[in-house]
């Protein structure tokens, strides 16, 4: 077949490179999968055997899902003012459901910067799919960077870029707490930087981790209602295979969300899912104390241990380490402890310069030492 220059596209995208999960065999149960900083536990057999019997008794096949939303937001609403530790403070209106962050990341592009009215801010390394939405809709990324010693955002390359003459002018601001890939949550001073920023900048704070890191910053929403937070059920909940996310924020710039978001956005199976999960929280949430045992004991063995000692790892607020070989940028060296590692059927991603470990079970987390232990190059 002769090549076909596709001239309906546009030429940027063709150009784009698109987001790349690791690709699954099929038999994934045999993988030590460490790559995508998911729970290493699924659903406990009791909340599984709930979700199928109110599956059975609840969800009609012929008819779309609720559009609203609004159990599931009336349930999240009670959750975020826990954190808030104030009763009250945040009702259905304050918040946005979508499929995945992803979905609600892609509705603040459309929402702020469509046709050419702004660019997004990140701080590399962070989160890919800020960027690759971004572009995917022809928008701008200026990109600063962060101090190597702790991974906290380049202040003052940031305020340049924010002041400078670009065009178009920044109109959001992507941070992460804690940030992916490198586990660090913000410092007190980017927190006042952010909270010095002009109104007529968003600023899209990222808790996906919230859970592990035990910090949030919900409670300031109400004095900002240019900061929006998201988070996410892939992670603490268990719920990865159900893409279900959530903002969190002043109900006008929630109902802007609502007004691009599609109809039926999320299945019933997934906000049933999620308002089980909700529901049954005190069973899931112990196991973050687990997680976090473990990454301490994992973070503890490769810095202390002699037969790691080609490795540089930073501490971490997530469910998740940040290394790199000897502590430099080297994707060939990096690219080779993953193929060394994929031999033992061990999975990790190469991403930010460095390697992102997920924390898995006690057993996956020894399988992944004693591989690493191992790696000689």
């Amino acid at each position: 077949m002769s090549e076909y220059k596709l001239p309906f596209l546009r030429d940027d995208l063709l150009k784009l490179e698109a987001y790349n999960p690791t690709p699954l065999p099929a038999n994934p149960k045999d993988l030590v999968r460490l790559d995508a900083n998911e729970s290493p536990y699924d659903l406990p057999k009791e909340l599984k055997e709930k979700l199928a019997a109110c599956y059975e008794d609840y969800i009609e096949t012929n008819r779309y899902p609720d559009g609203s939303h609004l159990t599931l937001k009336k349930l999240l609403a009670e959750y975020v003012n826990e954190g808030a530790k104030k009763t009250g403070l945040f009702k259905s209106d304050n918040i946005s459901v979508g499929n995945g962050s992803d979905e609600l990341i892609r509705s603040v592009l459309i929402a702020t910067c469509l046709n050419n009215r702004g660019a997004i801010l990140v701080a590399n390394p962070t989160f890919s799919m800020y960027a690759i939405l971004a572009k995917s809709l022809g928008i701008n990324v200026v990109s600063v960077g962060r101090n190597e010693g702790d991974f906290s955002i380049d202040l003052d390359e940031a305020n340049k870029a924010i002041s400078g003459d670009n065009y178009p002018a920044i109109k959001v601001v992507f941070v992460v707490h804690p940030n992916s890939p490198t586990g660090n949550c913000l410092t007190e001073e980017e927190i006042n930087w952010l909270r010095g920023l002009p109104e007529d900048i968003l600023v899209v704070i990222d808790e996906a981790y919230y859970e592990f890191s035990g910090q949030t910053l919900v409670s300031q929403l109400p004095y900002h209602p240019n900061w929006l937070i998201l988070r996410t059920f892939s992670k603490a909940f268990r719920l990865a295979s159900h893409r279900v996310g959530y903002a969190i924020g002043h109900p006008l710039v929630i109902t802007a969300l609502e007004k691009i978001r599609l109809p039926y956005n999320l299945p019933a199976f997934s906000q049933l899912a999620a308002q089980v999960v909700m529901e049954n929280r005190h069973l899931l949430l112990p196991s973050v104390r687990e997680i976090i045992g473990e990454r301490e004991r994992v973070y503890q063995s490769l810095t202390s241990l002699k037969e790691y000692q080609q490795f540089k790892v930073w501490p971490s607020c997530a469910n998740f380490l940040y290394l790199r070989w000897r502590g430099e940028n080297n994707p060939e060296k990096h690219q080779l402890v993953m193929e060394r590692l994929k031999r033992d059927k061990i999975h990790i991603r190469h991403t930010g310069g460095g390697l992102r470990v997920s924390i898995g079970t006690r057993e996956e987390n020894e399988a992944l030492l004693k591989a690493l232990a191992g790696v000689q190059l």
